[in-house]
C-alpha cells in the first residue's frame, strides 16, 4: 500500500465566543477522518487555529478592559479545553496573531500585488466620530427609507424586507456610541477576482475537489459575475497592516478573511518547526509549493456557508501568489436541535462545555457519525432518538457482546481464548466488511459506515442468542463449546473495536486494556485472537439517563439568561463566517418544520404590467394575474437589477397566501420569486410560455 502524505484543516473558529455543538459537527467529522486514515496506515496531518483578528475582537476586549492579545489568549485556552474534552486530536493548534501568519499573509499579497492583481479604489462609509472608526452596516441603525421603520440596520429593513446600503438610511445612528454617523471616503485595497474567473470555473470543475453541489452553487455566482474584493481595513483595527502602503496614507490592515485561510498555512509551519530536526519532522515546501511533485493532498473541512471563502477566494489567492491550490474542500450543513434551529429560550443552544458537564462526549461523536455523509446536508440532533440510538446501539449492541461473554472466559479459562475459531466464516464474513467500513470512512460517507458496524454487532448478538452460552455452561461436557462461542464473540467485539476506533478513542484505547491487544489498525483485523488472553472486564460505557439530558437543558437555560452582555458578532465579516446556526438568539426565528413550509402556496404567475414606483429607487410595481377574479398588486425590491420590460409578459412564481404588506406605495398582496444576493445579483424566477397560469406549484 502506498502511503500517502495528508494534511488536514478545518475552519478556524472566530476567537471571540465559546464553542458550541453545532461547531462541533465540523471538528468531530474531521477528526473521524483523520483517525480513519492514519487507522489505514497513511500519514496524516491535522491542523487548526483560533481566528483572532477583525473589528469585533477590538471592542470585545475594550468591553473587557483588556488587549485584544489577552482576549485571543483567554479564548484560545477556553477552545482548546473544550476540544480536548471531545477528543479532537490536532497535531498543532495555533493562532492567526503570529508571525508565521503575518509573514505567509504578506508573502501572498506582495505576490497577488507584484502581479498586478490588486487595486485601489476611494470608497464612502459611515463614519462614527465619537468612536473614530468606519462602520460596518450592521453597526449601523436607522429609519428605513422605503417603509419608515425606526431602528432598522444598515443593509435591509426587517419590516418590509427591502435591502438598502447603510448610507440610505434615515436618521442613521452608531449602535457603538449611539452618535450621528458622518460620510467618510477612504482608499481601499481590492483583489481582482474576476480576472481568476477561468482558472476558477475550471477548478471548482476538476478532481473532484468539491461536492457537486456546492460546485453547482458556485454556478451561480459566476453566471451572477465575479467582483472585486475589499481585503483592507482603516484603523484602528485588529489585524495585520497592509505592507508598502504611501507613508502619507493612513494605516491600512488586512480585512480578516485575507489572513484567516492563510492561518492553515501558518500552523502548518509552525508545527514544522517545533518538529525540525526529530523522527517526525515535516517538510512545509512538500506541502505548498506550487508543482507539488511530491503528490501530498491537502484537505479543507468547512460549513456550507463559508464555500465561497474557500472555494473562490482562497484558490485564487493560493494560484496568484504562486502557491498550491487544496486538494479537495468538503462542506457539511448546520446542526439543529429536535427538529429546530439551536434556540437559547428551549436550552437547545448548548454550549460544548455545558454538555460535558452531563453526558459524554463519545455519545456525540457516535450520534453524529450515525448521521454525517459526503452530501451538504443540515443534520438534527433529535435528543429523545440520541439517548435511544446511543444505548441501543453502544451499550446494548457492542458493548454487550464483551459483557455477555467476558465473565464466562476469565472465571473458566483464566481468560483465555480458543485457538482456533470454531465459526471462521462468520469471522471472515465480518473481517471483509472492513473493507466496505474503510472505504466509507474514507468518502465521508460515515452514516453508512455506523450501519455496516451495527450490522456486524447484530450478528454477533444473533449468533450468541442462538447458542446461548449462559444455558451450555449448566451443562456437563460443554466447557469446550462455551470456550468457543465467547471466543468467537469476542473476536467479533476486538473488530467492532477496530471499526468505532476513529469515532469513539476513549472506549476502544479501554478496550485494548481489555482485550490486551496495543493495535486497533485497520490492518490489524486480519489477525484473530487465538490462544490469546483476555483480562477482566470493567464496564465500557453506561447509558444516557433522560434526567441527565433534562439537566444539560435546563443548565443552557440558566447559564445563558444569566449571561453578561452578549457578544460582540463579527460585525466586520459576512454573516456566514459563522459556520452552524451560531448567530442564534432568543428572539431569532425558529427553522420552520416541513408542515409549515407545506402551507406556502406559490402559484404560476402572468406579468400584466410592470412599473418603476414614484420615489422609491428600488422597488418596481407588478400586476399579477395569478388565475382569480382580479389581477394582484405586488412589491418587490429588484429595480436595480431589471428595467420594467424585462418582465413585462413572463411567467413567474407568486406566493399568494402571504399577509398582505401596507406600504406608503399601496398593499402589496404577495411575493415574486428570485434568487441570488440582494445586494449584488438577484434573478427573478420566470417559467416557460406553457405553464398554466394560476396552477399550484408543489
Amino acid at each position: 500500500m502506498k502511503v500517502r502524505e495528508i494534511l488536514v484543516t478545518s475552519a478556524l473558529p472566530y476567537a471571540n465566543g465559546d464553542i458550541h455543538l453545532g461547531h462541533l459537527v465540523e471538528y468531530i467529522q474531521t477528526d473521524i477522518w483523520v483517525r480513519a486514515m492514519k487507522a489505514q496506515g497513511h500519514q496524516v496531518t491535522y491542523v487548526c487555529a483560533d481566528d483572532a483578528h477583525g473589528t469585533a475582537i477590538m471592542l470585545k476586549a475594550e468591553a473587557n478592559g483588556v488587549t485584544p492579545e489577552e482576549q485571543i489568549a483567554a479564548v484560545k485556552a477556553s477552545h482548546e479545553t473544550d476540544f480536548s474534552k471531545f477528543l479532537i486530536n490536532f497535531d498543532n493548534y495555533h493562532t492567526t496573531h503570529s508571525e508565521e501568519n503575518k509573514q505567509f499573509s504578506e508573502l501572498i499579497y506582495r505576490r497577488l500585488n507584484d502581479a498586478g492583481h490588486i487595486s485601489t479604489k476611494d470608497v464612502e462609509q459611515l463614519f462614527d466620530p465619537e468612536k473614530q472608526l468606519f462602520l460596518a452596516d450592521r453597526f449601523v441603525k436607522g429609519t428605513c427609507p422605503e417603509c419608515s421603520a425606526p431602528d432598522q440596520y444598515g443593509d435591509n429593513c426587517e419590516v418590509c424586507g427591502t435591502t438598502y446600503d447603510a448610507t440610505d438610511l434615515k436618521e442613521p445612528y452608531s449602535t457603538l456610541s449611539d452618535a450621528t454617523p458622518v460620510l467618510k471616503t477612504s482608499k481601499h485595497y481590492f483583489f481582482n477576482l474576476p480576472e481568476f474567473e477561468q482558472f476558477l470555473k475550471d477548478w471548482t470543475r476538476s478532481d473532484n475537489r468539491l461536492q457537486v453541489s456546492v460546485a453547482n452553487k458556485l454556478q451561480e455566482w459566476f453566471d451572477a459575475g465575479l467582483t472585486s474584493w475589499d481585503i483592507s481595513r482603516d484603523a484602528p483595527y485588529f489585524g495585520f497592516q497592509i505592507p508598502d502602503t504611501p507613508s502619507d496614507e493612513p494605516d491600512k490592515y488586512f480585512y480578516v478573511w485575507l489572513d484567516a485561510p492563510v492561518g492553515y498555512m501558518a500552523s502548518f509551519k509552525n508545527l514544522c518547526d517545533k518538529r525540525a530536526g526529530t523522527e517526525n519532522a515535516l517538510d512545509f515546501d512538500r506541502y505548498w509549493m506550487q508543482e507539488n511533485e511530491h503528490k501530498t493532498e491537502v484537505y479543507h473541512f468547512i460549513g456550507k456557508d463559508i464555500v465561497y471563502f474557500h472555494a473562490l477566494f482562497w484558490p485564487a489567492m493560493l494560484a496568484g501568489s504562486e502557491l498550491r491550490t487544496p486538494t479537495g474542500v468538503f462542506a457539511h450543513g448546520f446542526l439543529m436541535v429536535n427538529g429546530e434551529k439551536m434556540s437559547k429560550s428551549r436550552g437547545t443552544f448548548i454550549k460544548a462545555e455545558t454538555y460535558a458537564e452531563y453526558l459524554h462526549p463519545e455519545y456525540l461523536r457516535y450520534y453524529f457519525a450515525s448521521k454525517l455523509s459526503d452530501k451538504v446536508e443540515d443534520i438534527n440532533l433529535d435528543l429523545e432518538d440520541f439517548m435511544q440510538k446511543v444505548n441501543s446501539d453502544l451499550v446494548g449492541k457492542v458493548v454487550n457482546i464483551a459483557s455477555r461473554s467476558a465473565g464466562f472466559l476469565v472465571k473458566k479459562y483464566d481468560g483465555m481464548l480458543s485457538d482456533v475459531c470454531v465459526e471462521s466464516e462468520l469471522l471472515e464474513d465480518i473481517t471483509k466488511t472492513g473493507d466496505e467500513i474503510a472505504a466509507a470512512y474514507e468518502n465521508r460517507e460515515f452514516s453508512r459506515a455506523m450501519r455496516l458496524i451495527m450490522q456486524c454487532a447484530d450478528k454477533a448478538n444473533e449468533y450468541i442468542d442462538g447458542k446461548k452460552p449462559w444455558s451450555l455452561a449448566k451443562q456437563e461436557g460443554t466447557e469446550q463449546e462455551v470456550q468457543d462461542v465467547c471466543s468467537v464473540a469476542i473476536n467479533i467485539f476486538r473488530q467492532l473495536m477496530v471499526y468505532l476506533a476513529p469515532v469513539l478513542p476513549e472506549l476502544t484505547a479501554n478496550a485494548k486494556e481489555f482485550l490486551n491487544i496495543d493495535d486497533l489498525s485497520f490492518a490489524s483485523r486480519n489477525e484473530w485472537l487465538l490462544g490469546h488472553k483476555i483480562n477482566k472486564f470493567k464496564p465500557l460505557m453506561q447509558r444516557i439517563e433522560e434526567k441527565d439530558i433534562t439537566a444539560m437543558v435546563e443548565d443552557s437555560k440558566a447559564s445563558l439568561t444569566q449571561a453578561d452582555a452578549p457578544a460582540v458578532t463579527d460585525n466586520d465579516k459576512p454573516a456566514a463566517k459563522d459556520k452552524t446556526p451560531a448567530n442564534v438568539d432568543a428572539e431569532q426565528t425558529d427553522y420552520i418544520g416541513i408542515d409549515d413550509f407545506a402551507k406556502v402556496e406559490m402559484k404560476v404567475a402572468h406579468v400584466l404590467e410592470c412599473n418603476h414606483v414614484e420615489g422609491a429607487d428600488k422597488l418596481l410595481q407588478f400586476t399579477l394575474d395569478v388565475g382569480e377574479d382580479k389581477p394582484r398588486n405586488v412589491f418587490s425590491g429588484i429595480r436595480k437589477f431589471y428595467e420594467p420590460e424585462q418582465l413585462t409578459g413572463k411567467k413567474v412564481i407568486c406566493v399568494t397566501n402571504l399577509a398582505p404588506r401596507k406600504m406608503k406605495f399601496g398593499i402589496s398582496e404577495g411575493m415574486v420569486l428570485s434568487t441570488g444576493n440582494p445586494k449584488t445579483q438577484l434573478t427573478v424566477v420566470t417559467l416557460p410560455d406553457n405553464c398554466v397560469i394560476g396552477d399550484v406549484l408543489a
